[in-house]
């Protein structure tokens, strides 16, 4: 009996530790403040509607703030989508760019941009080398992301940085961050 118990607290400890060394590995600290933002050009959605999405053509316009989240329709995506929108009249006034980034493909993406982004901002797809170059990866294997924002100012600078699984936070840091830049 103490031979079965000694094996299975081995399993569940070599198991647990491999989690946290693959979590670890998976969610890598994101890309540090002052780092060039990788550049990109990948499909995105808004209002409904499907476009070309490029990060070097958008910082033409001013900062953006680019937000990865783990998955459409889910509880926690929907409320910070939801909070972005919320405040999109006021990014939009400190001149700041809105972009979510997810792992989802198009379809989803766009029906996501109607009813969770209300229409006011675009969500894109964020593939595999997105996700590797900005260093969102939630787990080995998935081509789902962790919370994560960044904002990116027109130098193509990454100028804050909040990840955190919980929504909130997020928008607020992001916000106090671009209206900071439009005053400078």
């Amino acid at each position: 009996m103490k031979k079965w118990i000694v094996i299975l607290l081995t399993v569940a400890i070599v198991g647990g530790a491999a989690f946290v060394y693959y979590s670890r590995n998976a969610n890598a600290e994101p890309l540090e403040i002052g780092a060039a933002a990788p550049d990109f050009t990948t499909s995105g959605a808004l209002a409904g509607q499907e476009f070309q999405f490029s990060l070097t053509d958008k910082l033409k316009d001013g900062p953006v703030v680019l937000y990865f989240f783990p998955k459409v329709f889910t509880e926690g995506c929907t409320i910070e989508a939801n909070m972005f929108a919320d405040a999109t009249a006021e990014f939009n006034a400190a001149g700041a760019t809105v972009i979510g980034m997810s792992g989802d493909d198009i379809e989803g993406l766009k029906k996501f941009s109607v009813s969770e982004c209300r229409d006011k901002f675009a969500v894109a797809r964020a593939d595999e080398q997105i996700i590797e170059a900005y260093q969102v990866r939630m787990a080995p294997g998935l081509a789902m992301t962790n919370r994560t924002s960044y904002v990116i100012d027109q130098a193509g600078k990454i100028v804050f940085v909040h990840s955190a699984m919980k929504p909130q936070g997020h928008v607020a840091g992001t916000l106090a961050k671009v209206k900071a830049l439009s005053k400078s």
